[in-house]
């Protein structure tokens, strides 16, 4: 068949986005349970230099296989992972659990569903759901406006195994534990608790010394999950981002929007509108002025509280 130059023409935009870009360097890996690791990704927003590698992607080592929890936000960082997870061990992946719907945390699927074609993927019915109806498209879009075009290559593949609250999944003789609150960071957010490595994986529900947004959860849902963590009998929590943690750590996150949600209540109760309550929120949340992403967020979480506080007094 020949090729007009009408035809290849047309076909330029599509050889474009079929590109792959580089791979990312691989990242640390620290040992966080008797068989279970993690990579802590940078606390920076999804750029081109981190080619939006930003979440703490976890791997379990079970007597069947390798469990990997949120593979992270595109197909070279799931690479990444998995070139992490073959330094520690030779067996496949068989299982990957994803915390939530934003991208940044299970765009990775595809590297693990290319190399391992039989890993079950689990999530809430919800993040199904909302895949299916184009949210993982629109995250893929938006980590390659964000990174440049740094995550050029990636396919949305997303779970194919629901879980609910209080699920219990048994994988190479370890159980795994789903936890989850509606509305709370998202209304997609699974926690995993994995008792016998005394681990908590958190989802966005909790974050270290990192801020992100808060645009499609509540306050009072995230409050609740976190209340919901606490009660678990685990030594260690893993956040969505930034260092891992013990129950201090989960508090601190707790505090913070707790704080916030309910000086944004005494302040509507005065009459203050959300960009005149602004300074005093910010004095009173001063120990969480030096985290990563306050300055870009604070602003936009004061608008999410007032709006939820507001809505629950009619």
């Amino acid at each position: 068949m020949r090729l007009t130059l009408t035809s290849l023409l047309l076909l330029i935009p599509t050889l474009v986005f079929a590109a792959k870009a580089p791979p990312l360097p691989d990242y640390p890996v620290k040992q966080i349970g008797p068989n279970s690791y993690l990579i802590e990704g940078p606390l920076a927003r999804p750029t081109e230099a981190n080619q939006g590698f930003m979440n703490n992607p976890g791997f379990i080592m079970t007597p069947a296989g390798v469990v990997v929890i949120d593979p992270g936000g595109s197909v070279q960082i799931g690479e990444m992972v998995l070139r992490q997870v073959a330094k520690k061990t030779d067996q496949p992946v068989i299982a990957v659990f994803n915390t939530h719907i934003h991208g940044d945390h299970w765009l990775g699927n595809q590297a693990i569903r290319e190399a391992y074609p039989a890993a079950a993927i689990y999530g809430h019915t919800k993040m199904l759901e909302r895949v299916k109806k184009g949210d993982g498209e629109s995250w893929r879009k938006s980590m390659l406006s964000m990174t440049n075009q740094a995550t050029a290559g990636t396919v949305v593949i997303g779970p194919d195994h629901a879980l609910e609250q209080a699920d219990v999944i048994t994988l190479g003789g370890i159980t795994f534990n789903a936890l989850f609150v509606a509305e709370a960071h998202s209304d997609t957010d699974l926690m995993i608790e994995v008792p016998t490595e005394e681990l908590l994986f958190l989802g966005d529900n909790v974050m270290s010394k990192r801020f992100g947004q808060m645009t499609h959860g509540t306050f009072k849902g995230n409050i609740a999950a976190i209340d919901l963590a606490l009660k678990s009998r685990v030594k260690n929590f893993v956040p969505g981002h930034g260092p891992v943690g013990g129950r201090e750590m989960v508090k601190s996150y707790q505090t913070y929007l707790s704080t916030l949600r309910e000086k944004v209540a005494e302040l509507l109760d005065e009459g203050l509108s959300d960009f005149e309550m602004k300074p005093q929120i910010i004095e009173a949340l001063a120990d969480y002025t030096s985290w990563s992403g306050f300055d870009d967020e604070i602003g936009k979480h004061i608008n999410r509280a007032y709006l939820e506080v507001e809505a629950e007094q009619f």
